[in-house]
Order: structure tokens, then C-alpha cells, then sequence
């Protein structure tokens, strides 16, 4: 399945799971992986900024991006391509896509200043890959520091036929949302998907503003699934009743530099992998910093049954792991 102007749903970004010493847990991988497609994810994206890919060797990438897309079956597979250079991108995006990758997605070069050399960079990337490659556009300037306006994204859309996406993760970025469906809406730009970010911080909103879903890391990707699922339901109060119960875990997600320490330490509480270790360097949690992790899982334990209890219905969520 390829990517489209229509794809939506919740798609996982999936962390890369390591041992203590910094090898690849492939097992993990595999459980991981399954568990993102029980829970009700509509796909995945690998080798994102959360997956730690600058500390992957070429090599490595391409092993785990083809261990997902093998696993995952039928799934959608999104693989991230950003790199310093073209070359590596394009042989990473080609040996993804043969092997039934439904897309790559591309992040601005953090050195990008002026409209004219954010536009034309993604030209030369689409050049690269090739044009038959469906592709997302990555907008996460909180990160890569590179400001892309809603005229600068309607240009780059208009530009490459094979963008399919947008993964949007502006801050504040609700009014651009809305901004580039009013684009849609008055025939200056074409439909594309629009699935977001920031850890779900915004997603319930984000929906109301003509989101198709999201695509992010949050250590329950079921929140991700069932406020996507309520929201094209229009069950406005049943989808801000189940985010609310996880705002302060979501929060806690969004302090700058520990984010990827809690996800991958809620990740292995829950079972899903084996261990919370990132790839050198990378950041750990202190005793305080889990202990607290700890009590607000106790807590949205508990919020989490009385959501599902007012809500009739809802994606199963597995146990903690002791």
C-alpha cells in the first residue's frame, strides 16, 4: 500500500530498541512492532528523529527499516531518508521502497534559511530519490530550526507531484493547519494528507482543524488510535474526555532532551521492549525522574478505567509490566 493524498489514521513512530551495550535488539523490534499493529495502529514510520537514525550505520538502517516492513505485512511502512547528503538517500529510499515501503519522508537540512533554499532543496531530493517515490514532508521546525510558512509548504506541494504527506509539527501551528486547508479549499493548492506530531500534545484539536490523523512516538499509541477514531466520529466530548486523561504523561513527554528517555522507559514498563537504552549519546532517566514516570502510569491506570467505562468501547490496553 503507498501513500496517498487520503492516507490516514495513527501511524507509530517507532523508537529503534537496544541492548545495555548498544547492539540492535531485533527481538524487540519484532514484539515492538506487533504491538503497534495490535493496538490498532494504521502504520509506522521507522528512522525517525525519535528512532535515533544519525546514530545508525547505513547498514543498519537499511536492516531495520527491512525487519519492519517484513513484519509488519500488509501495514504501511514509513521509512525516514534524511541525511547530509543525496546519495545516501537515495540508496536507502530505493532499497526501502523495493522492499514494499509505502513511503519515505524527508526533513529539511537544518542550514536552510530563505523560502528559495527550503524549495529548492526538496526539488534536488525528489530529483535524487526519483519522482515515482511517494514521499512526506517533514515540518518540525522546533527541532530543525528551518521556518516553513503555508505559502513555502503549498509551493513545495505544488512543485512535486509525488509529495503525499505532510508531517506537521509547527508550534503553534493549529492556524497553519487551517491555513493549508483553506489553500485546499480554494484550489491553489492540491489535497494532501496531514498527519501530525508533538507528541500528541495537539492532536485533539489538530483533528478539529482537518488533521487525517497523527504520526508520533507517544508511549500509547492506543490514545493516538481512539482520539483519532472519535474525532472522525464526531464524538467531540468522548475524544477530549480520553486526551485529557493523558495530558500529563503527554507533557511530561515534551521536556527538551529527556522526551525520548521517558517513551522508550514507559515503552519497557509496558513490555513492549526489552530495555530503555538509547545509542551513545543519548539521555537517561534519574531514580526521581522514573519514580515519577511511575506515578503518573498509576494514574492514568486509574483514569483509563473510568474513561473506558464512559465511553462504551475502546482499543484493549495491555498491563504494565511488573
Amino acid at each position: 500500500m503507498k501513500l496517498g493524498p487520503r492516507t490516514a489514521g495513527a501511524f507509530a513512530i517507532a523508537p529503534t530498541p537496544f541492548h545495555e551495550d548498544g547492539r540492535i535488539d531485533h527481538a524487540s523490534i519484532d514484539r515492538m512492532t506487533d504491538f503497534y499493529l495490535a493496538a490498532g495502529c494504521d502504520g509506522i514510520t521507522v528512522l525517525g528523529i525519535m528512532g535515533e537514525a544519525p546514530k545508525l550505520e547505513a547498514q543498519e538502517a537499511v536492516d531495520v527499516a527491512l525487519r519492519v516492513i517484513a513484519r509488519a505485512g500488509a501495514a504501511p511502512i514509513i521509512v525516514g531518508i534524511s541525511a547530509p547528503g543525496f546519495a545516501a538517500m537515495r540508496s536507502l529510499a530505493h532499497r526501502v521502497i523495493e522492499a514494499g515501503a509505502a513511503g519515505v519522508m524527508i526533513a529539511p537540512a537544518p542550514s536552510l534559511r530563505t523560502d528559495e533554499q527550503i524549495v529548492g532543496y526538496f526539488r534536488q531530493a525528489v530529483e535524487a530519490i526519483g519522482p515515482d517515490i511517494p514521499w512526506v514532508l517533514q515540518d518540525y521546525p522546533l527541532t530543525l530550526t528551518v521556518q516553513m510558512t503555508p505559502a513555502v509548504i503549498r509551493r513545495i506541494i505544488q512543485d512535486n507531484p509525488s509529495c503525499q504527506m505532510l508531517k506537521h509539527e509547527d508550534w503553534p501551528g493549529l492556524e497553519k493547519i487551517t491555513a493549508l486547508r483553506g489553500f485546499e479549499k480554494d484550489g491553489s493548492m492540491r489535497r494532501i494528507s496531514i498527519l501530525t506530531g508533538n507528541g500528541g500534545l495537539f492532536l485533539d484539536f489538530e483533528m478539529e482543524r482537518g488533521a487525517d490523523g497523527a504520526m508520533t512516538g507517544y508511549a500509547f499509541p492506543e490514545l493516538l488510535v481512539d482520539v483519532v477514531r472519535l474525532a472522525r466520529e464526531g464524538r467531540r466530548e468522548a475524544a477530549h474526555d480520553l486526551f485529557d486523561a493523558h495530558l500529563p504523561l503527554l507533557r511530561y513527554e515534551q521536556q527538551q532532551g529527556v522526551g525520548l528517555a521517558v517513551r522508550k522507559y514507559v515503552m519497557m514498563r509496558r513490555g513492549i521492549i526489552d530495555c530503555d537504552a538509547q545509542r551513545k549519546p543519548g539521555s537517561t532517566l534519574s531514580e526521581l525522574g522514573r519514580a515519577e514516570v511511575d506515578y503518573l502510569l498509576s494514574r492514568l491506570a486509574r483514569a483509563d478505567k473510568r474513561a473506558e467505562l464512559k465511553r462504551g468501547s475502546a482499543t484493549p490496553q495491555p498491563a504494565l509490566a511488573s
